[in-house]
């Protein structure tokens, strides 16, 4: 068997022409990626997304919060649990509905989140290493045109 096959899962030459196989090839190898280098600062992938949408929405609720990032209520209340726990991020109940709670970042949660943003960053230009910047930037586009189309 060659080389080829013994790092990689055998797959029909048709199959491996497919833009779909190679898309989700090289998600998986992403995804890998950024989740080891998470896993340093003991950080998981949904974690991480949920701690950068709470950095970025401001004080935002946990249903909001899983709405935006289209994860199951249950799960995302085990999520911020977990971030709480961690001193990540506050939950504080919301002045215009005590029955909702506010999720904001905490000052720990900024500096992780940064040093998460800095891993991710390393590990997706691991990904891209075989590109040069404009065909990186060009990978975005065509990725970005694929993956969200216009409505």
């Amino acid at each position: 068997m060659s080389d080829l096959h013994d790092h990689h899962p055998y797959a029909p030459s048709r199959i491996r022409a497919l833009p779909s196989w190679l898309l989700g090839r090289a998600a998986a190898r992403g995804q890998r990626l950024v989740a080891e280098a998470l896993a340093a600062e003991g950080m998981r992938m949904m974690h991480h997304a949920v701690l950068s949408a709470v950095a970025e929405l401001g004080p935002v609720s946990q249903a909001d919060l899983a709405r935006t990032l289209s994860i199951d209520p249950k799960d995302m209340v085990a999520i911020v649990n977990d971030l709480q726990r961690d001193g990540l991020v506050t939950r504080t109940p919301d002045p215009n509905d005590r029955r909702k709670n506010a999720v904001e970042i905490s000052a720990d949660g900024e500096r992780r989140l940064r040093r998460t943003q800095k891993l991710g960053d390393e590990a997706n230009a691991e990904l891209t290493a075989a590109l040069t910047p404009a065909e990186r930037d060009q990978l975005i586009d065509l990725l970005t045109r694929i993956a969200l189309p216009p409505c």
